[in-house]
């Protein structure tokens, strides 16, 4: 089975593809400023499952997401590419380029995902939080789950009129769905990968928003490749586009 994808960009180019995965309660779409500025590339957009054209997939756990993946890149037959993903998009990929990942991977940019946990015990924390939301997800109305979702200490940042535009955007999410991708991918199921991140044979990015004081503390503390993007959090993708993309094109211009 693969899943939903869809090219933008020049898709007959002979740079490597650019395959773009979103974060929890995104869709490839979410990409779409960003790809702006690099119309010259092939650029193929990936939904995971319970996300937007993939909503009505489902997986248990990495390996069964990453074999979608290989899926998908074989369908549209990519041969060469760079991962990109973002939060829950770039654990995902960070996991398929340490452990699952084809001949052809060029690269690998990570927006603000986390490596792994290191011990037990912030595994059976994490599992717990990610199983309450996933039963609200589930259970109750969806847009006061969004609300309370973006009240979180992650998105501080955000302006009410853009917490409220992004519910908006998500409004028409499957909740059951993305409660199945939430169990399955949850943090607390994920390996630490960062002693094979520090291994990886081909390059490896971390972006990070300069006021997204979680992400830019724990890329310092486990000494991965930072770039900071300025006046942007969590999100910084979506904060700042533009300056996101000046990013992405110093790492990438040694492959154009």
């Amino acid at each position: 089975m693969i899943l939903h994808a869809s090219w933008q960009g020049h898709h007959h180019s002979s740079k490597p593809v650019l395959v773009w995965l979103h974060g929890f309660l995104g869709t490839a779409e979410d990409w779409q400023e960003v790809q702006h500025f690099f119309t010259d590339w092939p650029l193929l957009g990936i939904d995971l499952p319970g996300h937007g054209g993939s909503r009505a997939q489902c997986v248990d756990d990495f390996d069964g997401l990453c074999e979608r993946l290989t899926a998908t890149l074989h369908y549209h037959q990519v041969m060469h590419y760079w991962l990109i993903g973002y939060s829950l998009g770039g654990r995902i990929a960070m996991y398929y380029a340490c452990r699952r990942a084809t001949a052809g991977l060029c690269g690998l940019v990570v927006e603000a995902g986390h490596p792994g946990l290191s011990n037990a015990a912030e595994c059976q924390a994490r599992q717990g939080v990610d199983h309450r939301w996933a039963q609200r997800l589930c259970h109750e109305p969806l847009q006061q789950t969004l609300t309370d979702w973006y009240q979180q200490p992650l998105f501080a940042e955000l302006t009410l009129k853009q917490r409220q535009q992004l519910m908006m955007t998500r409004a028409d999410s499957y909740g059951p769905g993305l409660a199945a991708m939430l169990e399955a991918t949850s943090l607390s199921r994920q390996p630490n990968l960062l002693p094979e991140l520090h291994q990886l044979s081909v390059p490896f990015y971390y972006l990070c928003g300069e006021w997204d004081g979680k992400f830019q503390r724990l890329a310092q503390e486990q000494q991965l490749p930072l770039m900071t993007v300025a006046g942007a959090g969590h999100n910084a993708h979506r904060a700042n586009p533009a300056v996101f993309a000046s990013q992405l094109i110093r790492i990438l211009r040694p492959s154009a």
